[in-house]
């Protein structure tokens, strides 16, 4: 038996899905199976897959049910001990699943543990931005106010399904926040403090979809704290001010670059928790929203542009050391990234 599997859910995306599935083949952990689940695409992938040669992957085919009925129908075929997911346009550093194997076999209390994660551009390459969390222990009250990790990023238990379920599929796009939380409750977290995953900021992302994941939220919200005890109460405005500067946030990032959804959504955010007010991320977001408006959308999207190429530059000139592989991303040394994990997210 494998001790690790590795659920890739796949919905038209073979734009992405061989860098990505080459990221985990490169690995320096091999003891592992990969499940690629097929959610009735429409792109050529059985037959790009019966051209693998690697006996470790296989594609599991079902009609389109969405990426949570994806990753459920890979969690019940895995046959390893840990399961880890990865999205079919995100990529994983050489070294993620030896760490990751690593902390849960020297800590047999924990039932989850994730990284840290790079943003990266279309082509999968960094684009200088890392986003740390320090979400470790006993993270439930942490967890209920706002999401602390990124799916790609983690490697859990199999023996969490057993006791708490798998992925909600009413909750899509934040079904595994809901999951999180209900494995949070149960199990202590770990986390290691390295970017050891890229994840790939797509403007046509179905977490873009600022009206469903309102939705979502709200109804992942109230389901959190109907059960929770009174002393706990007090996060749940919290969480609803956190949700919403995320969908403001969501809004500036969808195609459209609607900054007066964004300015709805600040208003919520605000509404439900005031002391938001002066928090770094609400200062950020306004002033995103006030370039956005004085310059305009197309300006806006080529001065990020800009950033975002000077940053990779910058990168370029102060690493001391990389790594290279055939699918094209690169590493930056740690050092670098210390420098860099607050940037902001624009």
């Amino acid at each position: 038996m494998p001790k690790v599997s590795v659920i890739i859910p796949a919905y038209n995306s073979m734009k992405y899905l061989p860098q990505t599935l080459e990221s985990v083949l490169q690995q320096d952990f091999t003891d592992f199976e990969v499940l690629i689940v097929n959610d009735g695409s429409s792109d050529q992938i059985e037959q790009w897959a019966a051209q693998l040669v690697d006996p470790r992957v296989r594609l599991i085919s079902q009609e389109n049910q969405g990426v949570s009925a994806a990753r459920n129908a890979g969690i019940a075929q895995a046959k390893g001990e840990y399961v880890a997911f990865l999205d079919a346009d995100d990529l994983w550093e050489p070294t993620k699943l030896a760490k990751q194997v690593q902390c849960l076999d020297s800590n047999p209390e924990v039932g989850l543990v994730h990284t840290w994660m790079f943003f990266a551009d279309e082509q999968g390459k960094s684009t200088g931005r890392v986003l740390p969390s320090d979400a470790e222990g006993w993270v439930w009250e942490r967890l209920a106010e706002k999401n602390l990790v990124a799916c790609s990023s983690v490697m859990v238990r199999q023996a969490c399904f057993e006791s708490v379920g798998v992925f909600d599929s009413t909750l899509i796009p934040i079904e595994d926040w809901d999951l999180w939380i209900r494995i949070a409750s149960r199990y202590p977290f770990a986390v290691i403090r390295e970017p050891l995953m890229y994840y790939r900021k797509l403007p046509t992302s179905i977490s873009t979809n600022c009206k469903l994941m309102e939705k979502s939220f709200c109804l992942l919200i109230e389901k959190v704290f109907q059960s929770a005890p009174p002393d706990l109460q007090l996060l749940k405005p919290r969480s609803y001010g956190h949700a919403y500067l995320c969908l403001a946030w969501k809004a500036l990032q969808s195609a459209d670059r609607d900054y007066n959804l964004a300015i709805s959504f600040q208003k919520k955010a605000l509404t439900s928790y005031p002391k938001a007010r002066f928090s770094k991320e609400n200062l950020r977001l306004s002033l995103a929203i006030s370039l956005m408006r004085l310059f305009g959308s197309d300006r806006y999207t080529q001065t990020l542009s800009l950033l975002y190429k000077l940053r990779q530059s910058a990168l370029q000139g102060n690493r001391s050391s990389s790594l290279s592989s055939p699918t094209g991303y690169q590493s930056e040394t740690f050092k670098v990234v210390e420098t860099r994990a607050n940037v902001s997210k624009y």
